[in-house]
Formats: structure tokens, sequence, C-alpha cells
């Protein structure tokens, strides 16, 4: 026999739907989390001063699980501001232009290189770093600026993005929610991330070069003017200085993979590595670019990427907060257990698998659906945790399978709300590459939803 629900788990499930609910109609669901925390303390401790407290001490337990993930983005979005300041990022694109002698070739190296790129910086900071450079050499070449804009999107916001290895973003809150060690869903990930991102980017060429074969899409004269409009830049470093430090930041990046790979290092020390090594760099390049100034420029740099960090995961807190809740942060939010109580989640995955059957092919379907889901509010990341939760939920039923389940619900918010297919997310790329965002998140579909199907049928084979 299962354990027995009580009030709060109904109560939980019932907060559950009605922010899938929210999110399905495109509303913030930060009240409705909030909302939840608060009755869930009213009922579990029978106290409305404490209630009202677990609605602060929820909001700072999420804060403090994610305050390591935030602050790496953060300095990277800084650095990333620096480089393009400096003249820094031309400087590392420029022996890869070279390259780019036609239309494939274009969107073939544009694609894996913003990849590889955003792997490191995250997508909206490398499409800045990149488009400036790579756009126009695009472009001279007849890839049209949409080409350009569908590989960079898909690469970066989809591939890179969902996957997340490097930086461990995406990963760290699916996986904090599901209860699991994030390296668990990086492994699980890794074989569904090479399938999304070969169906996607594939079929997405294809319908591409249709197009331009047919007439429907080509390079026109204001692409040029506009693309170089935006390379014009302000190099205060010498072109010496930019090479040299072109060469410097691949290199410490590519020592810090092999250190984690070395140490074993994953999760917060894999992020502390990269954060202090990028905090290096941003007070190196400041100081040597800005001279007298690079003091005060520091300052600077790490205020504005910090403004970023804190605007992209402003709505991710109180979602996180409530979830949390559902398994470890319920002792650390209202201060007691459930009686023999397992966590919420684990208590309804168990009443799930005594009263009614689950498969594979069943938890793997919802876990796409739940992830498109929480993926329609533009951001990716501020439902993600519903994934991981959902995820620990069917494989508290199936008895196996949590992992891949999380990374499929993982895969499917991030291509759908990190900035594939939700036009207001494909604002950075639209912007970048001159592009109407409307029109790349139409071209995107097709790729994106077959991505997805195949994705989730290779799905019930893994878990």
């Amino acid at each position: 026999m299962g354990i027995e629900l009580t009030a709060v788990h109904w109560v939980y499930v019932v907060f559950i739907l009605l922010i899938i609910g929210f999110m399905v109609f495109k509303r913030d669901t930060t009240l409705v989390c909030i909302l939840g925390i608060f009755i869930i303390g009213l009922m579990a401790t029978a106290s409305f001063t404490t209630a009202i407290s677990s609605v602060f001490n929820g909001l700072i337990y999420a804060i403090t699980q994610l305050l390591g993930t935030i602050l790496v983005i953060s300095i990277i979005v800084a650095l990333s501001h620096v480089m393009t300041k400096t003249g820094i990022n031309d400087a590392m694109i420029a022996p890869f232009t070279k390259l780019i002698k036609n239309p494939t070739l274009a969107f073939w190296i544009t694609g894996p290189l913003m990849m590889v790129v955003s792997f490191f910086f995250w997508p909206s900071p490398a499409i800045a770093l990149l488009g400036v450079v790579l756009l126009p050499a695009a472009t001279r070449v007849g890839l049209p600026a949409m080409g350009a804009a569908i590989a960079m999107n898909l690469f970066g916001h989809g591939i890179a993005l969902s996957g997340d290895y490097i930086i461990q973003g995406a990963p760290k809150l699916t996986a904090d929610a599901a209860g699991i060690p994030v390296s668990e869903v990086m492994k699980a990930s890794v074989p569904l991330v090479i399938v999304m991102g070969v169906v996607t980017t594939v079929t997405a060429f294809f319908l591409l070069k249709r197009d331009m074969r047919l007439g429907r899409l080509a390079v026109n004269s204001t692409d040029f003017q506009k693309t170089n409009k935006k390379a014009i830049n302000k190099k205060i470093l010498s072109y010496k200085a930019q090479v040299i430090f072109a060469i410097l930041i691949p290199v410490f990046l590519i020592l810090d993979v092999a250190g984690m790979i070395v140490l074993h290092l994953q999760g917060g020390d894999a992020t502390a590595l990269i954060g202090g090594t990028i905090t290096f760099l941003l007070m190196i390049i400041s100081l040597c670019a800005h001279k007298n100034e690079g003091l005060e420029k520091i300052t600077s740099y790490l205020i504005e990427g910090l403004q970023f960090g804190f605007k992209v995961f402003g709505p991710v807190i109180p979602i996180a907060a409530f979830f949390y809740i559902g398994d470890d942060g319920f002792k650390a939010v209202f201060g007691q257990n459930l009686p023999h109580s397992m966590g919420i989640v684990n208590d309804l995955g168990n009443a799930l698998a005594h009263t009614m059957p689950v498969n594979s092919e069943v938890a793997s379907g919802t876990l796409t659906i739940v992830g498109a889901i929480t993926g329609l509010d533009g951001s990716g990341f501020s439902g993600i945790s519903l994934a991981g939760s959902v995820a620990h939920l069917f494989a508290g039923a199936l008895g196996h399978g949590i992992a891949t389940l999380t990374a499929m619900g993982q895969i499917a918010a991030i291509w759908v709300g990190g900035g594939t297919i939700i036009p207001w997310a494909l604002i950075p790329a639209a912007a970048i590459c001159n592009v109407n965002a409307f029109e790349l998140a139409r071209r995107n579909l097709i790729p994106v939803i077959l991505g997805l199907v195949v994705t989730t049928i290779v799905a019930m084979f893994l878990v």
C-alpha cells in the first residue's frame, strides 16, 4: 500500500494544475506560486504567522539554491559586454569567417560555432558576440539573414541551452526539482539532445534551401547595409591585444573543461570554476582596455551582468520555491515533515503507482507536453522546475527512468520557451539579424515540433 494522501498533497496538486493553466493562457504564475506556498504552510503548520513567514523563507531557500547559477550567468554576460566593447569578439571569430564560402557552409559553420560559444557564454550573450561578425560574412556568400538567424537560434537557444553542459543552469533546476544529482540529468540528456538537434537542424536546413531555390527567401541589399552598420564597433584595445585575449579566453575555458573532467567536478563545483575564471578574465581585460578607469569599469560591467541575471531568473525564483517545497525544501521552509511522508512529490508518485497503470510511453509523452507548456511564457526557465517535479512523480510510479524523464521535460521546456518558437523569446536573435521575430518563430515551428515528436519516441525506449 502507498502512503495515505492528506489535504496538503491534494492542495499541492491543485496548485500544480493552476500553474499549468496560467502558463497555457500565457499569464504570470508568481501570484499562484506564492499563494500555494502560503496555503500549504497554513495547512501544514496551522499557524498564520508561520505561513506568512514561509513565503519569505521559501523565496530565500530558492534563491540560495539558485544563487550560484544566477551569479555565474551574470559574470558571463559581463564578460561578453567587455568583449563586444573592446572588439575581442571580432578577433575571436575572424578566422572562421574565412571558411564561409557558400550558403551551405555559412549555415553549418554559423550554427555549430554558435552552439560551442553558447555552451560557455549562454545563447543571448553569444548571439551578440557572434552576430556582428558572422552575419555579414554569411549574407555576403548568399545566406539570407533569416537563414543565419535560424542557424544561430536552433544551435544556440535550442541545442546548447537545452543541454547546458558547461554552466549547468538548466539541469540544476530540473535535477533539484526531481531530487537527483545534476550529473544524472546531463548524462541522460546526451542522446536526447543529439536526436533533437539533428532532426531540427537538418529539417530547418532542408526547408531553408527549398525556399531559397523557389525564390521565397533571398539576400537583399538592406541585409548588407544593416549588418555592416551593426558591425561598427569602438576599438579601445590594440589589434595585438585583441588577438591575445581572443586566444587566451577560449584556452582558459577549455582548461576549465579539462579540469572538470580530470578532477570530476560537477554541479556547483564546476560552476564555481567557470565563474572564478571568467571573473579574473573580466578584471584583466577591463584594466587593460580602460587603463585608469579600469577599476570603475569592472564594477560597471558586473552591475550590467547582474541586472541581466536577475532579470532572467526573477520569474524563476517564486515557481522554483513552490516546487522545492514538494521535496527537500518542505522541512527547510516549514520546519517539519508531513507524518510518514517521503516528500509531497514522492507520496504522489507512490499513490499514482497504486491507482493507475503508468508506462514509459505515457510518462515520456506527458513530460514532453508538460515541458512544452512550461515554455509557453517564453522563458524556458520559469517553469522548468515543474518538469523535474512531474518526472519525479511519474518515475515514482514507474520505479525507474527519472533521469531520462527529467531530461525530456527539460529539453521540451527549453526548445519551446528558451527561444526557438515563442516570438517574444526570439527577440535577441531577430534583433541581431534584423529579421521579424514572428517570421523566425514560424520557420522554426515545423522543425521543432518534428524534433520533439522524434525525441519523445526515443525517450520511450530509454526510460
